[in-house]
């Protein structure tokens, strides 16, 4: 059987793994690529295997980067199944149709530039209309529950501790009478987190891809993230401006509500109105609160002594654009808005009011991929472009590491080290280069195990334990590299019979690399 890495290979988002086996070929995630340019023109292009020629699909969680692409895969073809938890089939239903929002208003926006500039019209990559109608294919499992995917094919959720309802996935597959396991990681959470209980341990492995966001970074002051908070949120309040966080809807802003509750339980909080000018985290908290069956200790607790906490005095969550406007209006006030990486969403319009206010103060609780405006700032840059207008940064820029839903590079290897039985191979992905080249070096010199970090598009044989492994076919490595210069066409540029020509060729290659 083989594994392609189709995305989250070289780079942190767009987590997209095809396994084919045999008569069965399974999707693991469908995510959609952010952060530089280059990168997010890989959403347009066409998908690297065709998408009717896809089984199932198989979802760690709901982050767009894992999910995103799925409204897409439906609309070329794909009519199978979307595996995935109860709380993540949930949040695909609030995270997918915002996705399609956003990819309609930017096409809006672009298209009255070509208007302008006589340059052809183009489409979003899916509609809201797309992303609903994408969530029938949907189908729930539990934690824990071994389901028979196909004849063949067995698979297990294990809770990841990333998001509500993020899982990591044990795939049984048989092939020619021999079993081969594979475990795909997904994003391993941070362990002692609020709310979402630790990642789960793995006992075996024949072969695990895992993430390595933070493969080369350590997580510093875990242990007093409430009262870094705590710090910015009074330094705030004594020069007078706002705190701006920009927060992922799912997980970041409940570890936020879940600390300030803290704070306003202790008395230890002034006099600031805390928003969270969201309608898609405000969606996302509903979820949280339905699904507090799958909640830690920690907040189980919180619960069963009558409080609650997500839902806080004195915060106030804004639904309708015009009170998200009125907030340009305000001071000392604690503002959290989404995109966590300020790339879409009203984050932007407050980061375009409050960045150049010395009083202000930005708090980044989350990754910044490289590309992304969030990471513009939080590496020191001087002014920004927001909007098309040029931004002097002169707010107080402040991050708090700990926050993040990923797990370090010390959990990373902590989690390898308690799979009992070495995998054959492990796979490092979803991560950028330095990220995955260190985490990768540190499991071959501490753990003495055989690494691997994934080209995008490589191909991969995966042979049952002590299978002699058969030398690739020439003929494939040649069309996936003929397939792979195809895809990086700028095919909209050329003339109507040459695209048709090449694209043509492109499904022709695509079919040989991915035969059997």
């Amino acid at each position: 059987m083989r594994l392609q890495f189709l995305g989250a290979a070289g780079t942190v988002t767009g987590s997209c793994f095809l396994l084919d086996a045999g008569n069965t070929r399974l999707m693991i995630d469908c995510g959609m690529f952010q952060g530089p340019k280059e990168v997010r023109e890989r959403n347009y292009g066409r998908f690297l295997v065709p998408p009717r020629s896809v089984d199932y699909i198989l979802l760690t969680h709901a982050h767009i980067d894992h999910s995103g692409l799925i409204p897409k895969i439906i609309r070329h073809g794909f009519k199978g199944r979307i595996f995935a938890t109860a709380p993540t089939v949930e949040l695909c239903a609030v995270l997918l149709p915002d996705s399609g929002h956003i990819q309609e208003m930017e096409v809006e926006r672009k298209n009255r530039k070509n208007r302008r500039a006589g340059r052809p019209l183009i489409e979003p990559i899916y509609t809201v209309d797309e992303a609903y109608e994408s969530l029938a294919y949907f189908r729930p499992v539990g934690y824990d529950e071994v389901i028979q995917i196909a004849p063949g094919i067995r698979a297990r959720f294990l809770d990841a501790g990333h998001i509500l309802g993020s899982a990591m996935i044990e795939l049984w597959a048989a092939e020619g009478g021999r079993e081969v396991k594979i475990v795909f990681s997904g994003d391993i959470g941070n362990r002692d987190r609020p709310i979402i209980k630790d990642p789960s341990d793995i006992a075996e492995a024949d072969y695990v891809v895992m993430e390595s966001t933070y493969g080369a970074r350590l997580h510093e002051h875990c242990e007093k993230e409430v009262e870094l908070l705590h710090a910015a949120i009074w330094e705030t309040y004594r020069k007078g401006g706002n705190l701006i966080i920009p927060a992922f809807a799912v997980e970041r802003t409940q570890d936020l509500l879940y600390h300030l509750g803290i704070l306003m339980e202790t008395k230890r909080m002034p006099p600031m109105t805390v928003y969270i000018d969201s309608p898609l985290a405000a969606a996302a908290t509903a979820v949280f609160h339905k699904h507090r069956e799958v909640f830690d200790r920690e907040a189980s607790e919180v619960i069963k002594k009558g409080g609650d906490p997500l839902y806080l005095p004195g915060v106030k969550f804004t639904q309708s654009t015009e009170e998200s406007r009125a907030l340009n209006n305000i001071d000392r006030a604690i503002i959290i808005s989404t995109s966590g990486m300020c790339e879409a969403g009203r984050i932007r319009h407050h980061l375009k009011y409050n960045l150049w206010r010395p009083e202000s103060t930005v708090l980044f609780v989350g990754y910044q991929p490289q590309g992304t405006l969030g990471r513009q700032i939080l590496d020191g840059e001087k002014t920004v472009r927001i909007f098309g207008d040029e931004i002097a940064v002169k707010a107080d820029i402040r991050s708090i590491d700990c926050y993040s839903a990923h797990a370090d590079q010390v959990g990373l290897v902590n989690w390898v080290k308690k799979i009992k039985k070495p995998p054959q191979e492990v796979f490092v992905v979803h991560g950028e280069p330095e990220s995955a080249e260190v985490l990768a070096g540190l499991l071959r010199s501490g753990l003495g195990l055989k690494v691997t970090v994934p080209a995008w598009q490589q191909s991969v044989e995966l042979l049952p334990p002590e299978a002699e492994k058969r030398e690739e076919d020439p003929v494939k490595q040649a069309a996936a590299a003929l397939a792979a210069k195809i895809n990086e066409l700028k095919l909209e540029d050329l003339e109507q019979g040459y695209r048709e020509k090449l694209l043509h060729l492109l499904d022709e290659l695509n079919e040989l690399v991915n035969r059997p």
